[in-house]
């Protein structure tokens, strides 16, 4: 393996941890002891808003043409 798959590897072990995390803090949070209820709208819109914007950031990148045109790639 080189240091690219490596640090691939890393990189998606990190973001699969840091993803099992926040969905186990949500379960803990919100699920099993469930606050008084002001904060659940509030934070599943943030979560909402946060899928949106990341997903349209993806989308923005993939059809660049300047980054298929990229002769890296």
């Amino acid at each position: 393996m080189d240091e690219r798959t490596i640090a691939g590897l890393f990189a998606t072990v990190v973001i699969a941890a840091l993803a099992v995390l926040g969905v186990f803090g949500f379960g803990s949070g919100y699920l099993i002891n469930p606050p008084t209820g002001v904060y659940l709208v509030p934070s599943i819109a943030i979560l909402v808003v946060a899928v949106l914007v990341v997903g349209g950031l993806t989308a923005l990148g993939a059809g660049s043409r300047r980054w298929r045109e990229n002769p890296y790639w």
